[in-house]
């Protein structure tokens, strides 16, 4: 039974492309999403980019044909624009000026012509109010990834004979040779994805592990476990990964994608792996360590401001150079006796262009070459985003996303829907992308910071 679909502004602000989604059903677009598609074609940033691209694909519609009846989709299914329903009831409480509710009118006036109206939106309010009108909603599920417990870790722990222990270093070890308990108590074969990190646990004594990562074939020992970045000394299993992601040539794994809870060390870690390929690598991998971040808009709010483009946005990323005092001075007791010269020492760093820091929306159109590209809080990016920000990566980069799924702060997304994620697991599998998550006992902050994640 063909079904009647009916799409908000924010799927179309989030994916211009969604009225193909939805196979051989009928798709309506309200008057008033095309009122506010009209308010955000002159919108700063990412929103005005997706209206104005939703805005260039209902044209290329209405030359194909009258909207007001309806344009066949590419899809096999219709898309039409509705201008009635203006004289459908709304409860008292529901005033009919909000746009919001004039949605809400539409669906309403298409329930008593169509046996099954579905709207799509990604407002949680409306699809709430939806439900308390009688109208069935539902998120934009195209761009979904499975729940959180179901998402891909980039790590695993199987048990292997502790009699292949010894040789594990110069031959690693087959899977065949490897298994895990299931929730039956059960041996199983081990099941791993290529690159994907590992934790080899004696079979016989509890005390002896390995870390390893499966290549593809066999599970190998980690390339750079005795290496010192910057100075800096893996405290866990998940950080001798996170490492081991970091220090891989970008030719061999161009793209890193880092989950995992506040205080973990994912930016600590991946700023002091680029110091190190930077200023002591004796083949200069990268020109410039670049970093970005999605809550950075290169916009009014911040284009008063006095100075250069560096100078405006340096409050907004704090927390990269709270990071790169603790990197470029080590000692903990003299750290900030005083604070000018620690100043002075970051402040050479941006100067020589070793570390630049970059609006979101100046990377867009971009191409980077021999970069090291670090993209913090990764979460707050929608999908295309993350896919505008992969696809610049030109020879030699490498492209860092870090995040934590659990701290987002971008309305419409969530754990699901979130960029980051979204780039997890479309790249689970690939040769050329090594993933960590690392975990809440990996918290290395300070002691509070871990007790803090573990109560709340």
């Amino acid at each position: 039974m063909t079904k009647t679909y009916l799409i908000d502004t924010n799927v179309l602000i989030q994916a211009p492309y969604a009225v193909e989604c939805f196979e051989e059903n009928q798709v309506v677009i309200p008057l008033v999403v095309l009122e506010e598609l009209d308010g955000l074609k002159k919108a700063d940033g990412e929103r005005g980019s997706n209206a104005r691209e939703a805005i260039r694909y209902l044209e290329k519609l209405r030359v194909k044909g009258d909207l007001l009846q309806g344009v066949k989709l590419n899809s096999g299914g219709t898309l039409r624009v509705e201008v009635n329903c203006i004289n459908v009831s709304l409860p008292a409480n529901l005033p009919e000026d909000k746009m919001d509710n004039r949605i809400l009118k539409v669906c309403k006036g298409l329930q008593e012509k169509s046996d099954q109206v579905i709207l799509v939106t990604k407002d949680i309010l409306l699809r709430m109010k939806a439900q308390i009108i009688g109208i069935q909603a539902e998120d934009f599920a195209n761009e979904q990834v499975p729940a959180e417990k179901a998402q891909y870790l980039g790590r695993t722990e199987v048990y292997a004979p502790e009699d292949l222990f010894k040789d594990f270093k110069k031959k690693g070890i087959n899977i065949s040779d490897t298994y895990c308990i299931d929730e039956s108590g059960m041996k199983k074969e081990g099941e791993f994805i290529i690159n994907e990190f590992v934790i080899l646990h004696a079979d016989q004594s509890t005390n002896k592990t390995q870390l390893g990562r499966f290549d593809g074939q066999k599970i190998v020992p980690l390339k750079y476990k005795k290496s010192k970045p910057y100075g800096v000394n893996p405290r866990n299993a998940g950080q001798y990964f996170l490492q081991e992601a970091l220090m891989e040539d970008a030719d061999k794994v161009p793209l890193v994608i880092v989950k995992g809870m506040a205080g973990t060390s994912k930016t600590f870690y991946s700023l002091a792996v680029g110091l190190e390929k930077l200023l002591n690598s004796t083949n200069k991998e990268y020109r410039k360590i670049l970093i970005t971040r999605p809550n950075v808009q290169f916009d009014n709010d911040i284009g008063f401001l006095p100075g250069n483009e560096q100078e405006k946005i340096s409050p907004l990323i704090r927390p990269v150079i709270d990071n790169l005092e603790q990197l470029i001075d080590s000692n903990e007791t003299e750290r900030y006796k005083d604070e000018r010269e620690l100043k002075g020492k970051i402040d050479e760093i941006f100067d020589r262009g070793i570390v630049t820091a970059e609006a979101m929306n100046f990377i867009r159109g971009r191409s980077f070459v021999n970069t090291y590209l670090i993209i913090d809080e990764a979460q707050n990016m929608t999908p295309k985003q993350v896919t505008g920000i992969i696809t610049r990566a030109g020879k030699g980069t490498k492209v860092i996303l870090l995040g934590d799924p659990k701290q987002i702060d971008t309305p419409f997304l969530d754990e699901r829907t979130n960029g980051l994620c979204y780039a997890s697991e479309r790249m689970k599998g690939s040769s050329l992308c090594y993933q960590i998550t690392l975990t809440a006992k990996e918290c290395e902050r300070s002691e509070l910071a871990f007790e803090a994640i573990k109560r709340m």
